[in-house]
């Protein structure tokens, strides 16, 4: 029991209504002493993501200095992890992915996830024009979006897209879902397994802004629904400058998916075998009810809100 439920992953879940749901999680949780029994070469493939996360960020904290570019240092375990739920999710039917998702992270996902062109991303940090680039729109290099086809290790192709977003950070997410609603229906005739959705949200931009409750009221009805997206929350515990008791009334940041009856894993971003783990709780949850999942990411700012700030103020 201490081990399933007061280690790697928390889950809440007992507020659930539907009996076959609840009766899942619970089987699910119980059965590896929630978690996931990773072989070598899963670790080392893991270690290897890792890697590559932690090395992007040290090469641009190096070479541009005090740049803004809202690293993911502290919650690294985001690349991993991404790259595995898109594995997984291709596993499971998906062909296309739709990530929608604020700064924090957005430049290694675009280069580690999506694969866009390193030398492109270094160009804008140099000041360079783009123009044979199509998503040179002149914004700032952590709002732009960018799509490619990726070849997994499992032989399949998947299509990647990644919205542009402005500052006002969770007004993507209907950007996102609209769009995988319109593709679910114009190209694969309403299967909603075919393209998934994936929402990174803020902890302080999740609780703080209203589209994010207006979205989830919308998640269930006939005319909006996408068959669930997978909320994962880089939780940094803190909103720019306001310490998290002072920015919300709920205990947590993801309170908001327990009104809808949504499971919401809460997990130690420092472990990086439990985030993956609840990334594919997540998708696999998704896959099989087409209903939304929350994944809270307990991390931390290593450079302040954007490498230009000193971290102890």
């Amino acid at each position: 029991l201490k081990s399933t439920y007061l280690e790697r992953v928390a889950v809440e879940f007992v507020y659930i209504r539907d009996p076959e749901i609840s009766g899942w999680l619970k089987k699910r949780i119980d059965q590896f002493e929630n978690a996931t029994p990773f072989s070598n070469d899963q670790k080392k493939e893991i270690l290897k993501h890792l890697a590559c996360a932690n090395h992007f960020e040290n090469f641009l904290q190096l070479n541009y200095t005090g740049q803004k570019r809202f690293s993911i240092e502290g919650g690294e375990c985001l690349i991993p992890a991404m790259k595995r739920v898109i594995e997984l999710s291709s596993d499971l039917g998906a062909e296309e992915v739709m990530i929608g998702m604020a700064h924090r992270g957005r430049l290694n996902v675009l280069v580690n996830v999506l694969q866009r062109p390193s030398e492109e991303l270094f160009k804008e940090f140099e000041g360079a024009e783009l123009p044979e680039f199509v998503e040179a729109t002149g914004d700032v290099k952590y709002h732009q979006g960018f799509s490619n086809d990726i070849q997994l290790p499992n032989g399949k192709k998947i299509h990647l897209s990644l919205a542009p977003n402005p500052s006002h950070l969770e007004f993507v997410n209907p950007v996102v879902e609209g769009t995988v609603r319109a593709k679910q229906e114009a190209k694969y005739g309403g299967d909603r397994k075919k393209c998934v959705p994936i929402i990174i949200h803020g902890d302080a931009a999740v609780a703080g802004q209203g589209v994010v409750y207006e979205l989830l009221q919308m998640s269930k009805l006939k005319g909006h629904n996408v068959g669930g997206a997978i909320h994962l929350v880089i939780n940094n515990q803190i909103g720019f400058t306001t310490d998290f008791s002072d920015g919300r009334s709920s205990a947590y940041s993801t309170s908001i998916g327990r009104m809808l009856d949504m499971p919401i894993l809460h997990v130690n971003g420092d472990d990086v075998e439990a985030v993956v783990f609840a990334m594919e709780f997540a998708v696999t949850y998704r896959q099989k009810f087409n209903r939304d999942i929350f994944i809270d990411m307990v991390c931390y700012r290593k450079y302040g809100h954007n490498e230009g700030d000193e971290p102890r103020y």
